[in-house]
């Protein structure tokens, strides 16, 4: 089977452009999105704990499955550890055999950030130009090329609580393009924004951004809420206005509507993807996208980059699947019985 490395991942990375391949995941997420209902759905399986979350996401859509192994420790940066780390595997429906491995810690953070870019491009007005980010976390950087890719946008607001960690993004995102200016307080960044990302990792029912701190036509990609008890909205922006969601059953339990009762209206993606429910209806519509994160967008994911990688020294060949001569002697791999004396 194939195999990407954390070298290799990186290497291709650099080699082709974060934004270029946030970009091609953007029309490979429409693809998909728009034969959502050909997909296994269900919400992803979690272990929770007072300090984090395990989890596993598969989904099939007949020929291939997928599944995704990612946690998620926001205390782990403390401790030199990672927030989040993740894993995938493509596997043949037919056969049941696995035929790709990835890394998918680099890999998420790249679908990550194109779901937030497929979002803006069916919900943000068309001549956006401003950007708000709070958090700045490992997902910052991605998330400003993926909304430069779709709308054009280079000019970001940043606000985080850990000072250093806003004036680290501004350095990496300078010398890439942007117009980067560190604000003092999600307010602040959020003033006269057109797009607004909230990316936090407390674990609590938190509120990083107000509803009378966002200006009548701007959109909203919440992608911070991912598991039960936490959250980054007033509750009044998902309540007063239109939310739109991955799979409904999932973002019950862990997005920003976690907050709402049961029979609160929301609008799956992928219905506006396809054409079955409108997108922004005015120039003056808040648009909300109560993102957490779904195993369709790690098939995606995995599906483009073993096929932007094959035939490259980035994806290499590995060992893993035992393949004996006669497929029912599994035993002949090991060698023959010791004789009895």
């Amino acid at each position: 089977m194939r195999f990407i490395s954390v070298r290799n991942m990186s290497g291709w990375i650099r080699e082709t452009g974060p934004e270029t391949i946030i970009a091609g995941l953007v029309d490979a997420l429409a693809v998909d999105f728009a034969r959502w209902e050909r997909f296994e759905r269900e919400p992803r399986i979690a272990s929770h704990s007072p300090i984090g979350v395990i989890e596993l996401m598969p989904t099939s859509d007949g020929e291939l499955y997928a599944f995704k192994y990612v946690n998620g420790h926001p205390d782990n940066p403390a401790q030199g550890f990672q927030t989040v780390t993740a894993f995938g595997v493509l596997a043949d429906v037919l056969t049941g055999y696995p035929l790709f491995l990835s890394e998918m810690t680099l890999l998420t953070a790249l679908r990550t950030a194109a779901t937030s870019g497929l979002a803006a491009r069916v919900l943000a007005r068309p001549d956006s130009d401003r950007m708000a980010m709070i958090g700045a976390g490992s997902q910052a950087e991605f998330q400003a090329l993926a909304i430069r890719s779709q709308l054009g946008i280079t000019k970001l607001r940043l606000f985080d609580t850990d000072a250093g960690a806003a004036e680290a993004t501004a350095r990496n995102l300078r010398p890439l393009g942007f117009d980067v200016t560190v604000e003092a307080s999600a307010a602040d960044a959020a003033r006269d924004a057109d797009v607004i990302t909230t990316c936090t990792a407390d674990k609590s029912n938190a509120v990083v951004l107000r509803a009378d701190e966002v200006r009548p036509g701007t959109h909203i990609n919440a992608i911070g809420g991912d598991c039960p008890g936490k959250t980054e909205l007033d509750i009044a922006l998902v309540r007063d206005n239109r939310v739109f969601i991955e799979h409904e059953p999932q973002t019950r339990i862990e997005g920003e509507i976690q907050k709402l009762p049961a029979d609160s209206p929301v609008t799956e993606l992928w219905t506006v993807i396809d054409g079955r429910a409108p997108g922004r209806v005015s120039a003056e519509e808040v648009t909300v996208f109560d993102s957490v994160g779904f195993a369709i967008e790690d098939f995606t994911a995995l599906r483009f980059a073993r096929d932007a990688t094959s035939g490259t020294r980035f994806s290499e060949q590995i060992d893993l699947i035992a393949e004996p001569d006669d497929p029912k002697n599994l035993f002949g791999m090991v060698g023959s019985p010791v004789p009895v004396v």
